[in-house]
Formats: C-alpha cells, structure tokens, sequence
C-alpha cells in the first residue's frame, strides 16, 4: 500500500464548484462520481464537467478516482470513454463481478497505450451485494489493478434485505470479512460512509467501529468529515511514541543478539516490532500529506487577505 487512502470523499460529478475545490478539502481520495449522485439527465453534461477537471483543477496532492457507471451498461462504457485520460488516477466500479472486472482490466490495457498513459490506472470495486461479499476473494484477484476495496453498506443492506441503522451491527460481518481479505493481499479496506451527516457523536462512532475491524480508511460524502476520518485512522502521538521506544529498544537488542527483549515490563518480539514499524510509516506518511495539504491552505489564506 504505497498509497496512504484513509479518505475518500465522493463529489458529484454535476457540482462545478465542489470539483474547482476538490484540493484543499484534506482528503488522500477524491471520488468524482458519475453513478449514483449523478441524475440520468445530466450524465452526459457531468461526464465533460469531469473530464475538463481532471485537465484543469489543480488536485494538490489528491488521488484522482472517477465512479463510474456498472461497467457492463450502456452507460459505464461511455462514461469511461469520455473520463479517460492521462490525469485519471483510476477508476472505481459498482455492482461489479468477475466478468465485469476482467473486462475492465483488458478495456484499461488498450486505452492505456492508445493514448501512451504514462502511469497505470488503478481499479477499486465496491462490494454492495450478498454476490460480491461471498465472492470477495475471486473478485479481488481480478486483476492486478486492484489496490482497495470499498464496502457500499447502503446497496450490500438492501440486497440482503435488513435495516441500515446508525449503529451498524449489520455491516460487522460485511466489514470483518473486507478487511480480513485486503489486509490478507496487502490493499486498502474502506468503509463505507456514514449517511447522516449532522449525528457527529455516530459518525465519530462508525469511524472507529470500522477501524477496530481493520478497515484502513473511509468514505465520505461531505468535506466536513473528512478532518474526523483523517485523525481517527492516522497513527495518535501516545502510538507515535511507543513504537519508537520499541524500535530504539529492538536496535539495542539486535546489537546484544537478542531475538525477544523486554520493554517496561512487557515482552516484545517480532510481530510486535512489525506493527511498531508499520504505525512509524503510517505517521510518516500522514505527515507528509498533511504538510502539503497545510501550506496549500496557507498560501490560499495569504491570498485572500
């Protein structure tokens, strides 16, 4: 995962100004959807608003995703004959199958030297059906494009037929499962978003809920939330600090020959130190990120003075 994703925040492809801005609301992912929050009517009129972003607005250091339409419609293809270009990061696909994503991956292959893309466009599926979660494993080794999974808690409920609630006990296996197969293959696991946007107490509730099943990230649907995602699922000072004392005691016990030593009392071995060293790399790159993201933001203040 050399992509740090803990947010992804979906803006309507028919919004001018959310697109103009989609650099400085703070998210690693911008989601520039065709599907669902686009109307049929302004498909085609939001597919030339997003193509002409991608070549224009000024993303910062963002992730460029485009929703498209289901892949296998009428619709999907045109929105990805439209869309494609050397600016689009990758693409993310609804209702998706087997089929669908093979399909995909070999349409991605001839676009991609038609126009001698320089850099290899990445897919993330969402699973939103009781197909998709049962075939989680075949659909995410698809294709080698594949670098997260989203879970679509909306669509994957009412597929099965049970009620969304602000508690989401019925998104636990949902999330359990997602997580277990990327962390298993080494891609993202992001949640789904949290629909009510004025419960701050329930979404800060669903963030970490997510986290502790082993999601890496989450999806927003307003920049609000963005800043709570970004905390929660970036390594705390208290993490920050541990894992260096852990590191700074493993070097001192390589050097003693030590295979397992002792750190205030507790004992540390090798999982131990791996995880240390996973949280060092996490917060550094959140770091990074958020220093851009900070002077970019400074220097917009600056000029509006």
């Amino acid at each position: 995962m050399d992509k740090i994703r803990r947010s992804v925040l979906f803006i309507p492809g028919d919004r001018p100004n959310m697109l103009q801005n989609s650099g400085v609301f703070g998210s690693d992912s911008i989601i520039l959807d065709l599907e669902d929050a686009v109307n049929i009517r302004e498909k085609d009129s939001a597919r030339i608003l997003i193509k002409h972003s991608l070549k224009s607005v000024d993303f910062n250091s963002c992730e460029k995703i485009v929703r498209i339409n289901p892949f296998n419609t009428e619709l999907g293809r045109k929105d990805l004959n439209e869309i494609f270009c050397e600016e689009l990061d990758g693409i993310m696909v609804p209702k998706v199958d087997e089929e669908m994503l093979k399909k995909l991956h070999e349409v991605l292959n001839e676009k991609e030297v038609e126009i001698s893309k320089k850099s290899k466009t990445i897919l993330i599926p969402i699973i939103e059906s009781a197909y998709a979660l049962e075939n989680i494993r075949t659909i995410g080794m698809t294709s080698s494009r594949i670098k997260a999974i989203l879970l679509g808690g909306e669509d994957y409920t009412a597929d099965i037929e049970v009620q969304r609630t602000s508690e989401g006990e019925e998104l636990n296996f949902a999330r359990n499962r997602t997580a277990l197969f990327c962390r298993a293959n080494n891609i993202d696991a992001l949640d789904t978003p949290y629909v009510n946007t004025e419960n701050i107490e329930g979404f800060i509730k669903d963030i970490k809920k997510g986290k502790k099943f082993g999601m890496t990230g989450k999806a927003a649907i307003n920049p609000r939330q963005i800043s709570d995602i970004n905390t929660i699922y970036s390594p705390s000072k208290e993490e920050i600090d541990n894992s260096k004392k852990i590191i700074q005691a493993y070097e001192k016990a390589k050097k003693e020959n030590k295979g397992v030593f002792s750190l205030q009392g507790k004992m540390v071995d090798a999982p131990i130190v791996l995880r240390a060293e996973k949280v060092l790399n996490k917060a550094k790159k959140s770091n990074m990120i958020w220093g851009v993201i900070r002077w970019i933001l400074k220097k917009k203040n600056q000029s509006n003075i």
